[in-house]
């Protein structure tokens, strides 16, 4: 056929009791230039009741005895299928002809079955004369051809075959040896011409380049021809190396055979790295294929790693001691980055991967983790003052590398410390100290945002330090926080959104978690919220009542009762007056051309005012009186006491230049009203008119004589009012505005209000104390003293002493709470 390949058809025909099978088999054509043709043909028996494997007949075997295998090792033409004589086969040929296409006629008598007889040719080929000697200098005078650059007269694929039918003749082991010593000859001879070579590092360098470049050709050249070797011969003994395994064993015999070779490829590569980094440029491509032949040899580690990560020590060692005096801190740390990208980058282009490691920890030793302390003292402060966030960050991923965080996280606690003690020890800059820690808090809150990536320990650190620096002054920084949001809370804040007052609150309750004494800041900020509501001076409600939830939600509603009851006088005032005005009293009795607004406040909520005595005019009087009995007969069991010193005024006064409406404090309103029978008063006179107590009637003709709106004018003139002083109306006062506000007495904190305010404090923490003594002691029964003082410290929220807690103690057992144990002193009983 065409295609030379064996077709095969089956028919079965079934009819009556007769099974026909047929097998029609053409030869096969094989054409191997090594191997004999030796086809075998099967043939299946026919017989009318069963069909088998094994046929039982006696007069045909249709099997074909066992047949041996050729050694062919010559070559031989191919053979024609048709010469069947040729081959040893002798057939009978079918007189059937038509046996390959059975029609579908009626079953006839079985036909007479073929014969196939098989005769093999039992004589064995033989080698010819000297066929191994022959084939070996066929092949070594290609190898040395190969070694030696020139061309063989012998084509690849008769080369390949040579080695292949010595290695069919079991000659393998032979010729691997010999190919290994032919290999060897010339690998020596190679390293041995680079031995004294006195050229230039990079000239040799390419020598050696161009020796291991031919070593590679020519190993890769010899084992595409002896490739039967490695499929056959090295797979089949695993002591045996490979053919590229063992020119690579050859090659790292004789270079160590030469190590003046080796020491100066090294020396070279050294110093062309060192080149490289000195911003030099050198042949990257010629290091990556040394580097290479070093990995391959398998001596890079003993042979280059280690002299190569010496010299970057000694070498980064150096210039980081160089760099260290001659720069700033932002600058050697960019430098630092760049050195550590660089050697990144040398690390993918010609060094090892395995190198990469050491090589980075080495520079970041170097360069990074013997000047951490000195980076910090040189250039952190200097840094965070200048808020220079990208070079913060910068330090705190190079830190990261070397777990120096923690000494990075110990300068920052000591910086905020530092700088905030400045800030709160400032006595003369009081005023500006919260606006300055807000501004201070801000600026680290954006440090730790965008330098240090949120990093909790860090946040942490903030945290600690500005509770540390907030309370190095007791009771200070609570009070002047409480004073910072009476001034923000206040109406006059010109040019302030709601959101900007929001952001602010928030901003100051930051501060206030960091205060331990949070009982001053209610004391102070209670006063003056209390001036805010009763003077009508708070500049919104809603952001008043905002600020009294963020405290709660900080502190407790134990914290904000009394803020939020004095919200509810206020509001429980407003519909009293409604009330009052509308009541018989004030209709029939209210004197004309005066209107009054009382506030009643409950005692328990506000702050604790000294009665001050005042003479007032007898219309006033006369409006107290109607009011007092209004709200007795409405709220029987109550007592009113009034509070002069709170009250507020406005005036209407006729100068020669026009009328003026004046807003005054009630001892302003008092003094004033002596000048309607007037118009001259020794400062004698006011004071026996107005039984006002002495400091505060100087304050008040102090602010309305000397201050910027001169009602009266003082004779002499001065800033202080002394005691033979004459005052008088000012007729030709004049001022641009209709209603004037002369700035009230009790607007301004006295001294003595700031000292008995911060006694009222103090007062209260001693109730605390005893309560907490009482509570500890009831519930143990038996304590010592240390364990007392400890549970004391755990329960109390303020800063106290120790001192403060013993007399405390004390005063229970005077009081008769506690008694000492008479065996041991330090041990205290509980009396119940």
């Amino acid at each position: 056929k065409k295609k030379k390949r064996v077709h095969s058809a089956l028919l079965v025909e079934r009819k009556g009791s007769y099974l026909g099978l047929c097998l029609l088999l053409l030869p096969l054509l094989l054409c191997d230039s090594l191997t004999q043709f030796s086809p075998i043909f099967m043939s299946l028996p026919t017989k009318r009741s069963t069909f088998s494997a094994a046929s039982a007949s006696d007069d045909s075997s249709y099997s074909s005895p066992p047949m041996k295998k050729a050694k062919n090792d010559l070559h031989h033409s191919p053979q024609h299928p048709n010469t069947a004589d040729k081959v040893g086969f002798h057939m009978e040929e079918d007189p059937t002809p038509a046996a390959a296409n059975l029609s579908r006629k009626k079953a006839t008598l079985p036909q007479p079955t073929k014969k196939l007889v098989i005769k093999l040719n039992k004589a064995k080929p033989t080698l010819p004369t000297n066929f191994e000697e022959t084939t070996w200098e066929k092949l070594q005078s290609a190898i040395r051809a190969i070694f030696l650059k020139k061309p063989f007269s012998f084509d690849l694929e008769s080369l390949y075959q040579a080695v292949d039918n010595l290695c069919l003749h079991k000659l393998e082991g032979k010729l691997y040896d010999q190919i290994e010593k032919e290999c060897e000859e010339h690998i020596s001879a190679a390293l041995q011409s680079l031995v004294g070579q006195n050229t230039d590092l990079t000239v040799f360098l390419s020598l050696v380049e161009k020796c291991w470049q031919d070593f590679c050709d020519q190993m890769l050249m010899i084992r595409s021809i002896a490739l039967t070797l490695d499929r056959k011969y090295v797979i089949q003994n695993p002591n045996v190396r490979s053919l590229w395994e063992m020119g690579l064993q050859l090659f790292r015999k004789h270079l160590s055979l030469a190590p003046e070779v080796e020491q100066r490829t090294v020396k070279g590569l050294l110093s062309m790295i060192e080149k490289e980094r000195l911003a030099e440029a050198v042949n990257r491509t010629l290091l990556s294929h040394l580097l290479k032949m070093f990995t391959a040899l398998g001596i890079y580690m003993d042979s280059f790693e280690k002299p190569f990560l010496e010299g970057t020590s000694e070498f980064y060692a150096a210039e980081g001691m160089k760099y260290m005096q001659q720069s700033d801190v932002p600058e050697y740390l960019k430098h630092v980055e760049g050195r550590l990208h660089e050697e990144n980058e040398r690390c993918i282009l010609y060094i090892d991967a395995v190198t990469r490691k050491p090589l980075i920890a080495t520079v970041e030793r170097q360069l990074l983790e013997r000047h951490i302390l000195v980076v910090l003292d040189k250039g952190f402060t200097t840094l965070m003052d200048g808020r220079r966030t990208e070079d913060l960050q910068r330090m705190q991923t190079l830190f990261s590398r070397v777990n120096a965080l923690e000494s990075l996280r110990q300068a920052l606690s000591s910086y905020v410390r530092k700088t905030g003690q400045k800030i709160v020890m400032d006595e003369e800059k009081d005023k500006d100290m919260v606006q300055s820690l807000l501004d201070f808090k801000a600026s680290l809150d954006v440090i730790w945002e965008e330098s240090f990536n949120k990093n909790e320990s860090f946040g942490n650190t903030i945290k600690d330090s500005f509770e540390h620096l907030i309370n190095l002054r007791q009771n200070r920084p609570a009070e002047l926080i409480a004073k910072f949001l009476d001034e923000k809370l206040r109406a006059g804040n010109k040019g302030t959104s709601e959101e900007e007052l929001e952001s602010t609150l928030e901003k100051v309750l930051v501060l206030f978690r960091f205060i331990q004494g949070k009982d001053v800041f209610e004391a102070f900020y209670k006063k003056d919220l209390a001036k805010r509501l009763l003077l009508g001076k708070s500049a919104s409600i809603d952001a008043e009542k905002s600020m009294i939830s963020k405290l709660k939600t900080e502190c407790g509603s134990q914290f904000t009762n009394k803020l939020e009851g004095m919200f509810k006088d206020i509001e429980l005032s407003k519909e009293i007056n409604e009330s009052f005005k509308q009541s018989s009293q004030a209709r029939t009795k209210l004197p004309s051309g005066i209107e009054m607004s009382v506030h009643v406040l409950t005692t328990g909520y506000w702050p604790t005012y000294p009665p001050m005595d005042v003479k007032l005019p007898h219309e006033l009087n006369v409006y107290q009186d109607i009011f007092k009995e209004f709200y007795l007969s409405k709220y029987s069991g109550r007592r009113l006491m009034w509070q002069n010193s709170l009250g507020h005024c406005v005036l209407k006064a006729d100068f020669s230049r026009g009328k003026k409406e004046l807003a005054v404090s009630l001892f302003q309103a008092v003094v004033l009203m002596l000048f309607n029978d007037a118009m001259k008063l020794s400062f004698e006179d006011i004071k026996d008119s107005t039984s006002i107590e002495d400091k505060e009637l100087r304050r008040t003709l102090q602010s309305l004589a000397c201050g910027k709106v001169r009602v009266l004018q003082k004779n002499p003139k001065g800033r202080d009012v002394e005691d033979g002083d004459e005052f008088e109306f000012n007729d030709d006062f004049a001022a641009p505005l209709y209603r004037i506000k002369v700035n009230a007495i009790q607007m301004k904190e006295t001294v003595e209000e700031n000292t008995s305010t911060t006694e009222r404090v103090f007062q209260d923490r001693q109730y605390q104390i005893d309560a907490a003594i009482v509570r500890i002691m009831k519930t143990r029964k038996v304590l010592s003293h240390t364990l007392l003082i400890t549970e004391l410290f755990q329960q109390l929220k303020f800063p106290i002493k120790p001192a403060d807690l013993k007399k405390r103690i004390e005063s229970l057992i005077d009081r008769e709470y506690l008694e000492r144990e008479k065996s041991n002193p330090q041990i205290y009983n509980y009396l119940a």
